[in-house]
């Protein structure tokens, strides 16, 4: 599946799906952050964090916007999902997770957040089936998705109803504006 549908409906839709795409740490979830906490819109989803030791990167956690966590990836973890030196726990993925960005759990949800749509998150098939519902969905989707990747990635960043937006130091700064200016003009403040 490449995330991209041939009905007419959906080819008729604007770039409602706004993705930031950038290097690992160039601002992508703070730039997410920020936006929510400007937005007076009920929103759902996730972002991802990471889980720093003394030496250094230990892994990434996922928090909801409801408040619950799970570690996606650990360097202690063992597991047949791997990312670098990475494993990644599929199942408490999908079972705490996933579900934060389904359209059909959340009615009362304007705006879905995604963050991110990367490798470890797409080791979950059930993740990447809910993304694609999020994204046809008539709700907006606020998300991150990583630079490279594979079919289902780039189908997605090659959606006409995606916006990418690329983040680099230089425009990490001004980018929440812009972003929240686009989403008031989708209705969302």
């Amino acid at each position: 599946e490449t995330g991209v549908g041939e009905n007419s409906a959906f080819q008729e839709r604007e770039s409602v799906n706004l993705l930031l795409t950038g290097k690992p740490g160039v601002g992508k979830t703070t730039i997410i952050r920020r936006v929510l906490e400007a937005l007076n819109t009920p929103a759902t989803g996730f972002y991802t964090r990471e889980i720093r030791g003394p030496g250094g990167r230990l892994g990434f956690e996922a928090v909801t916007l409801a408040g619950e966590k799970c570690t996606l990836a650990h360097v202690d973890f063992r597991s047949p999902y791997r990312v670098s030196k990475y494993g990644v726990d599929v199942s408490s993925f999908e079972r705490i997770i996933v579900p934060s960005i389904d359209p059909d759990l959340h009615p009362e949800a304007a705006l879905i957040v995604i963050d991110e749509i990367g490798k470890m998150e797409c080791f979950s098939s059930r993740f990447r089936e809910v993304v694609l519902r999020a994204l046809d969905s008539a709700k907006p989707v606020l998300g991150t998705i990583t630079l490279g990747g594979g079919p289902f990635i780039e189908g997605i960043k090659r959606r006409p109803d995606v916006e990418l937006i690329v983040v680099t130091p230089s425009s990490r700064d001004f980018l929440p504006r812009t972003i929240l200016d686009k989403l008031a003009g989708m209705g969302l403040h």
